[in-house]
């Protein structure tokens, strides 16, 4: 429906653009004042909890696997030389093999080598390596690392294919001198099932990491050794290392036998792929056989058919792997995305905000011409209460003390309080009181646009208080034609406590800074209850307040930018509210008000269709930064703590602190625009402990009920009567400010 209609003192309006949406005429749940947690599902949070265990195994298991989680780096070099039985691997070769606890060890015959490769398997550089040996009809032994087993099973089943053998060289790659026997004995048994899970084998050699030649065999690696050995494992050792590709290491003296060892991964192998191909060129020359480790000493292969249960828990070992590993892939980009879609709104809104505040002091606006009132036109303010006795009197009493110069009537709907709100606001002059029984805020305010004298109407809650001239700056914006609903400015008026000042600042950086980019943007998604200025013609053609959503305010302001009013944001109209004083009154107003957008969200989902781009802009930024990134917070805490615990905790200090200090700079910049004291962001840095997750769980909360399809009751909160108690009045808020701002 179009609306039609002139304006107050004549004024024409020219027909909206676009087309209003229908809505249905379902009634909205009657408010409740139910001391209890607002209604919803309660099961989910079983579901959330198991989600984040989920995601804790997921990054604990990644961790662990790229040697992050726990003592897997190599420690200090121990030159304790005290063991008996050390000191006897020492003096023998490099195949070693416990029994009884007592070192038995082999040399390889003469001209035999058994060339084996650490550290892998590598998608760039085992292939290379295998090609190599493919070559010169040469096999190797491979000490593989189980987690890379894990994540190329492909390339370990091409490395057995191919004839060559396998060695478990543990799964994270640990120093096991400098870890304790049960976190050795889980190296040895993960990587057995990894390779059983890859292969369906099983190996019985192994070789610890960062150990060297037998002569250089200390103490604590005998002993790591002896749990190896203990694992099932004949230890294999080295007799040369061609580090970095050295081909004169690699080649055994005279005509010796050798075990050479090589890497096929951690880091470019080029060289060591060059090397290859010389060595066993060289040693083909010498009539060497390059062959694996068991076929050097004359024993039978390595290789272990693995039983079932072992193939089944090695497959899902691997699996898992994989899948945190893409999961952690997958959450670094996002977090990465995440972060610059918030630095980047910051930024762009910022902006924005400037570019308003300058429009704003000079006196002009975008894309209008300044038009004016030829008189200040008659006004209705209506006032939906129920149960607000401790707060109606302030409210009604800033409404009567105005400083607006022209005809103003008070409408007070009592909507059927059981607390005297009716006989307290009806003992003001000039205020008249319309008693309905509960039905709740909607049917509340079409009761008072249905009884209002006036077309130009202004709706506040009645727990708000105005300001002498908010009336006058909301309506001066009306005078434009164009605009159907004006926004103006809410502050918290109880900003004692911590929950007040994270409020407080969430209002003047979260919600008004915003506002000043969405009127630029002609995409505002709020009118807020609070304060707001209509025109009851473009009420009456939509409709009236939709009783559809818990979010009528949010519901309207869409409805009437789709039908192509415009909807503006007045900085200067300034209204006092009383916020939450608890976190559970916090809770149960935000779970409301998150639900109640969602289901605005929904209804006006078609709106991305429409020509009129406000539904792109609006549906786009609310379903970014007020659904999606939301459900990203818990992660991005998960993995802050988590990174903090088991790695070095300066890069994620570093990255907090510097998004707090950009927080700073744009709180700085937005209490400035809107004249408040900056020394409230002493505060804001402890609002990401406590505040920031109590927001996204209520994002999660009201996201799972939407889904499930529960219908939420209307849960009013506790009144505390801020603006009744001394020195709490508007005007005593507006002395404070200005004598520490000077506006």
């Amino acid at each position: 429906m179009t609306p039609t209609g002139s304006g107050p003192g004549g004024r024409t309006r020219p027909p909206p653009r676009g087309r209003s949406p229908r809505r249905r005429d379902r009634p909205q749940a009657a408010r409740t004042t139910t001391s209890g947690a607002p209604s919803g599902p309660r099961g989910h949070w079983l579901l959330f909890a198991a989600g984040l265990v989920l995601v804790a195994v997921a990054l604990t298991l990644n961790g662990y696997a790229t040697n992050v989680v726990g003592e897997t780096r190599p420690g200090p070099s121990a030159a304790d030389h005290s063991s008996a039985e050390s000191a006897e691997v020492r003096r023998g070769g490099p195949v070693v093999n416990v029994t009884a606890g007592r070192p038995a060890s082999l040399r390889l015959p003469d001209r035999t080598v058994a060339l084996t490769f650490d550290d892998g398997p590598d998608p760039v550089w085992t292939p290379r390596v295998l090609d190599v040996l493919d070559e010169h009809g040469a096999k190797a032994t491979f000490f593989v690392v189980g987690s890379k087993v894990a994540e190329h099973p492909d390339l370990t089943r091409r490395i057995v294919a191919e004839g060559h053998e396998l060695g478990n060289h543990t799964y994270s790659h640990a120093d096991l001198r400098e870890v304790p026997g049960w976190r050795l004995r889980l190296e040895s048994s993960l990587t057995q099932r990894a390779l059983a899970g890859a292969t369906g084998l099983h190996t019985t050699l192994a070789r610890p990491p960062y150990s060297g030649p037998a002569a250089e065999t200390t103490a604590r690696q005998w002993e790591a050794m002896k749990e190896l050995a203990a694992e099932g494992h004949l230890i294999v050792l080295s007799d040369l290392d061609a580090k970095d590709g050295d081909v004169t290491a690699a080649l055994p003296a005279r005509s010796e036998g050798a075990v050479v060892t090589m890497r096929d991964s951690g880091g470019d192998r080029q060289a060591t792929v060059e090397a290859l191909d010389l060595v066993l060129g060289i040693l083909h020359d010498r009539d060497y056989r390059a062959v694996t480790v068991t076929e050097a000493i004359g024993m039978p292969s390595a290789h272990r058919k693995a039983g079932g249960v072992d193939r089944f828990f090695g497959g899902a070992l691997n699996l898992a792997q994989r899948a945190s590993g893409t999961f952690v892939d997958v959450l670094g980009w996002a977090l990465f995305a995440a972060g610059a879609l918030t630095l980047g709104r910051f930024g762009f809104f910022i902006v924005l905000a400037a570019v308003h505040a300058h429009h704003t002091r000079g006196g002009t606006r975008r894309r209008h011409s300044v038009r004016v009132w030829p008189g200040p036109p008659p006004v209705t303010v209506i006032v939906p209460a129920y149960n607000e006795a401790a707060g109606i009197q302030a409210t009604v009493r800033s409404l009567v003390a105005t400083g607006y110069p022209g005809e103003v009537e008070i409408l007070v709907v009592d909507d059927g309080s059981t607390d005297g709100t009716a006989d307290l606001a009806a003992g003001f002059p000039g205020v008249r009181v319309i008693r309905r029984p509960n039905g709740g805020k909607s049917a509340a305010l079409n009761t008072g646009i249905a009884h209002a004298s006036h077309e130009l109407l202004i709706m506040l809650d009645g727990d708000t208080v105005f300001e002498r001239a908010t009336i006058g700056r909301l309506v001066r914006r009306l005078a434009d034609p164009a605009v159907g609903a004006v926004s103006g400015n809410t502050k918290v008026g109880n900003r004692r406590g911590a929950i007040g000042r994270w409020q407080h600042i969430e209002y003047v950086i979260g919600f008004n800074l915003d506002r000043r980019a969405f009127e630029l943007l002609d995409c505002m998604a709020t009118v807020p209850g609070a304060v707001g200025a209509f025109r009851r013609s473009a009420l009456e053609a939509l409709g009236g307040v939709s009783s559809d959503t818990l979010a009528e305010d949010t519901d309207l302001t869409m409805a009437l930018c789709r039908a192509g009013w415009r909807v503006v944001y007045e900085e200067n109209a300034v209204a006092w509210t009383e916020a939450p004083a608890t976190l559970g009154q916090l809770w149960k107003q935000r779970y409301r008000w998150c639900y109640g957008t969602l289901q605005a969200m929904w209804k006006h989902r078609r709106a991305v269709l429409d020509r009129n781009p406000f539904g792109r802009r609006c549906l786009g930024y609310l379903a970014l930064f007020h659904v999606l990134l939301p459900l990203l917070a818990p992660v991005v805490d998960l993995m802050a703590v988590y990174s903090i615990a088991v790695d070095d905790p300066l890069p994620v200090v570093a990255a907090w602190a510097g998004f707090v200090t950009v927080q700073m700079a744009i709180g700085w910049y937005a209490l400035l625009l809107d004249g408040e004291r900056a020394s409230a962001l002493w505060i804001l840095p402890l609002q990401q402990f406590v505040y920031r997750q109590l927001m996204y769980l209520v994002v999660i909360q009201s996201l799972v009920t939407a889904l499930l399809g529960v219908r939420l009751r209307w849960h009013g909160i506790r009144r505390e009567g801020t603006f009744s108690e001394p020195g709490r009045t508007p005007e005593a808020q507006i002395e404070r400010r200005s004598a520490t701002t000077g506006r």
